[in-house]
């Protein structure tokens, strides 16, 4: 379980600085998934850098203070993992017209293309 702490000790001598500039939401949401970007996005700059804070606990596998590239990685890989099943999931209910849990091609040439057929 992760404490919010002052993070100064984990950024590297020389590190850059991360700057929020246009297009910065692909990275919130690579980094937190779509649904958690959204709601980072309602809180404070302490709250945000607070609830951060226990993320990096979190992705922090070895539990020695920084995060290394193969532990970004797979963190990265598991939230984009999390939207694709939830993203299957709602889209499932689109495109099974009959609720059968099933997909027919023509369930799906209908929720796909409807309007142009």
């Amino acid at each position: 379980l992760g404490k919010p702490t002052a993070r100064q000790e984990r950024a590297r001598a020389g590190a850059a600085q991360h700057e929020d500039r246009p297009g910065f939401q692909y990275d919130h949401e690579a980094f937190l998934g779509k649904e958690e970007a959204r709601s980072f996005d309602q809180l404070s700059p302490e709250e945000s850098r607070e609830r951060l804070g226990k993320i990096v606990d979190r992705i922090d596998d070895d539990k020695d203070g920084y995060i290394t590239t193969e532990e970004l990685k797979t963190w990265i890989k598991r939230v984009q993992k999390r939207y694709i099943y939830e993203n299957v999931a709602k889209v499932w209910k689109d495109y099974d017209l009959n609720k059968d849990d099933k997909i027919a091609w023509e369930e799906y040439k209908q929720a796909t293309y409807g309007y142009y057929l």
